[in-house]
């Protein structure tokens, strides 16, 4: 059918590498959001070397970011003009990234979304739940979303202020229970589950997901009463190629031990430049981020939750995630070179 061959033509879109087709705006705005954290470690270093005033005042800062600083774990301080600033749809636009609704959501209840994959570096959780770039609060008003991070990113003078701006928080479970114990509604956290072993799983056409034994999450939205949102970025794990590193080899085994000490994954990825064909941009392939069905949960007092009980709602939301998969496999996943696994 006619419809049919125009999904399939949308489709090849979607697993194309083709930079020509984006803007230099959209290209700097990209390569901005990979360097502004490495900027703020330069700037910092050229800082500590400076005398007088300066050094004091910035120290001062250090001093402040260490002990008191603490808007991470209390949902930052959004700031509209920034998250809705032009910069932000130029980098949008650079793929692009497109937000995919399934259901409405009760602006009254609060929500945990599990972003999935991880990816390289999770561009897709960001441009959608960090940024107003997707018109996602146009799509589902009154949800105000808190993407969340490694707490180790607010220890970086500066861009802590910057993630702080966006709404950015702390992923750690103090941080998750502030926000989602709020009483109004509407309040909501995203987890990129996967974490930094994921990444390491990112390669173009396949779909292996950190999820099996991960069930922390499912505990915090039974202890909170939010309801669990599975969340499928089809087309994040197309935009970097990643040096091959099968489980069990030498790269591998490195990889992990050096994850165990960092805190954080290094895959050894290729992307493009701004005018070449090389470098650490992303491909500006198509991502296209689902919003699944939501998955009520019962609020429960935690000497109440049993190990059946946080079974029953991980069970439930990995069939959540599986429904996503293959409901839009064949739209967007059309070159996958295998299934949806949970790999760990």
């Amino acid at each position: 059918p006619e419809e049919e061959d125009e999904d399939e033509k949308d489709t090849q879109k979607l697993n194309i590498p083709d930079n020509s087709n984006a803007t230099y705006g959209e290209r700097f705005a990209v390569l901005a959001f990979v360097l502004i954290p490495w900027c703020c470690v330069m700037v910092s270093f050229v800082l500590i070397r400076t005398t007088g005033w300066l050094l004091y005042v910035f120290l001062a800062y250090v001093a402040y970011m260490f002990l008191i600083q603490n808007f991470q774990h209390t949902g930052g301080f959004p700031q509209g003009w920034l998250r809705g600033c032009f910069f932000f749809r130029w980098f949008k636009n650079y793929f692009p990234v497109h937000v995919i609704k399934t259901t409405d959501l009760d602006p009254t209840k609060n929500y945990l979304f599990g972003y999935h994959p991880h990816g390289i570096i999770g561009m897709g959780a960001f441009a959608t739940f960090a940024t107003d770039a997707t018109e996602f609060p146009k799509l589902f008003p009154g949800i105000r979303t808190r993407l969340l991070t490694l707490d180790v990113n607010f220890r970086i003078p500066f861009y802590s202020f910057y993630l702080g701006a966006l709404g950015v928080c702390s992923a750690g479970k103090r941080s998750c229970m502030h926000i989602l114990s709020k009483l109004k509604g509407g309040d909501s956290i995203v987890l990129v589950l996967g974490g930094a072993k994921e990444s390491l799983d990112a390669h173009p056409g396949t779909f292996d997901l950190t999820l099996k034994q991960r069930k922390g999450f499912v505990k915090i939205a039974l202890r909170t009463g939010a309801t669990l949102v599975p969340c499928f970025g089809f087309g994040e794990n197309e935009i970097y190629r990643q040096v091959d590193n099968p489980v069990g080899s030498k790269l591998r085994k490195w990889q992990n031990y050096l994850q165990k000490i960092l805190g954080f994954a290094i895959p050894l990825i290729m992307g493009r430049g701004i005018w070449t064909d090389f470098g650490l941009l992303p491909l500006n392939k198509r991502i296209k981020v689902v919003i699944g069905k939501p998955i009520p949960v019962p609020k429960t007092p935690e000497g109440e939750i049993t190990l059946d009980l946080l079974n029953k709602y991980h069970e439930m939301y990995l069939q959540g995630l599986i429904d996503i998969y293959e409901d839009n496999k064949n739209i967007y996943a059309f070159h996958r070179k295998k299934s949806l696994t949970f790999v760990r």
